[in-house]
């Protein structure tokens, strides 16, 4: 349970670590946790943020800045990240992940754990990948899911990111159990894709949890109700 601050805290500024939880939006969680800063301290602004999305569908560690601290969002969103999940084999999805229903499946006869085992190896270091259509990115105004959600067809660029681990946890059938170390900018999904791709088989992510930003662990992170918990009543 975090401890319990002032309003002069909040808007001096704080680092809050959030555990995301699913279905919910980044933008929601912001939006939840300042309404909840002001109704508790009767005041009409405060600055709040996140340092780096997560998507909907993924839970974790979240870095909520509020007041003076929202400055360094820049700065925590560029920090190494760690991501645990689930990648499976032997389908496809437009978004990569399961907001969008299986639109493709391959044959996975020829899969062993020392061929997927192997694959990771071409994922480690710097690559190029190309961000979901499904995404938040901008192009020419308009946000990439917008495109694809309309059925419109769009030219996205690759750009460089930085894989330092890609692990196989475990093997569940066509379940790929992984933890993963990366840069900013890397796409989970596009990982999840790719590696489908390189097996010849196809994939998509249907779990994902981000456990760690830099020196921030998800161990150190509370749920939205215990931090609303937290702050003072009655004042």
């Amino acid at each position: 349970m975090p401890s319990i601050k002032t309003v002069e805290n909040y808007l001096s500024g704080q680092v809050l670590l959030i555990d995301k939880p699913l279905n919910w939006t980044s933008f929601q969680v912001v939006n939840k946790l300042r309404w909840e800063i002001r109704q508790t301290f009767n005041i009409k602004k405060i600055k709040v943020g996140h340092a780096g999305t997560l998507d909907p569908l993924a839970t974790g560690l979240l870095i909520i800045c509020t007041g003076k601290m929202t400055k360094q969002i820049d700065s925590f969103q560029g920090q190494i990240k760690e991501y645990t999940g689930t990648i499976v084999l032997g389908s496809t999805t437009p978004s990569y992940d399961l907001e969008t229903e299986i639109n493709n499946t391959f044959s996975t006869s020829h899969l062993t754990p020392d061929l997927i085992k192997e694959t990771v190896n071409q994922f480690i270091g710097e690559i190029d990948q190309f961000p979901p259509i499904f995404s938040a990115l901008k192009k020419e105004g308009k946000r990439l899911y917008e495109y694809a959600r309309a059925g419109e067809k769009v030219d996205i660029k690759s750009r460089k990111i930085t894989i330092q681990t890609f692990e196989i946890t475990s093997i569940e059938n066509l379940n790929i159990h992984f933890r993963v170390v990366c840069s900013k900018g890397t796409y989970i999904r596009s990982l999840a894709h790719d590696f489908g791709k390189a097996l010849n088989c196809g994939g998509h992510l249907s779990s994902l949890r981000r456990t760690k930003i830099g020196e921030f662990s998800v161990i150190d992170a509370v749920n939205i109700d215990d931090f609303i918990e937290s702050l003072p009543k009655n004042t």
